[in-house]
């Protein structure tokens, strides 16, 4: 994807996701990390760049929590339909979320590990990045506890248990599905990649 589609469409969804949004305070928490990762892409897009699959992960995690954060993910409202077509009790557009927290940041976590040698063995590979997503799934549900308990009440929204005693767990398991189907559905396409990847940098260096 060209830089400047990909800026667009952060900038775009960005905008329209800041317009009113459903609370302003969960608005902010929510588009935060998406913000940092912007920031973090650009310092690192000369010394670092990932391969096209990375950044169009990104981008499309980064519109998930624009979305969630515009509505608050309990109020999604193509997953208020869905909840209401199917009978069920809860929108689970948060449940998205958090298999993107599992599925794109097992790619970025691979492609590090690759490129810079940190481990050796497919199979160690797999282990270290699957348990690195879930990590970062169970570290995110402290910082949900912790600005609960910071801001009380307001924080209600961007916790969207919305009364469900198992939501934490969920969460987790959504992220650990995520990170498995990320893995073995685009390992191939992101091998694919780095070599595109490595052959583009060989050249420029020589």
């Amino acid at each position: 994807m060209k830089q400047g589609v990909w800026l667009a469409v952060f900038f775009v969804v960005l905008i329209w996701s800041g317009i009113e949004p459903k609370d302003q305070f969960t608005w902010l928490l929510e588009v935060l990390p998406a913000l940092i990762g912007l920031i973090v892409l650009a310092v690192t897009k000369s010394r670092f760049p990932l391969t096209p699959l990375l950044y169009g992960l990104i981008l499309l995690h980064s519109v998930i929590l624009m979305v969630g954060g515009h509505y608050t993910y309990a109020e999604v409202p193509l997953f208020d339909w869905i909840r209401d077509w199917t009978g069920g009790e809860r929108n689970n557009y948060d449940k998205v979320g958090h298999l993107a927290q599992g599925f794109i940041p097992v790619m970025i976590c691979r492609e590090i590990i690759l490129r810079r040698g940190l481990i050796f063995g497919q199979s160690w590979q797999c282990f270290f990045s699957i348990c690195f997503c879930l990590a970062f799934s169970a570290f995110y549900e402290l910082i949900e506890w912790w600005v609960a308990l910071a801001s009380g009440e307001e924080a209600e929204a961007f916790l969207g248990t919305q009364g469900y005693v198992w939501d934490t767990q969920s969460d987790m398991l959504w992220a650990l599905m995520g990170a498995l189907l990320g893995w073995f559905m685009l390992k191939s396409l992101h091998d694919k990649q780095l070599r595109q990847l490595r052959t583009g940098v060989d050249k420029g260096q020589s």
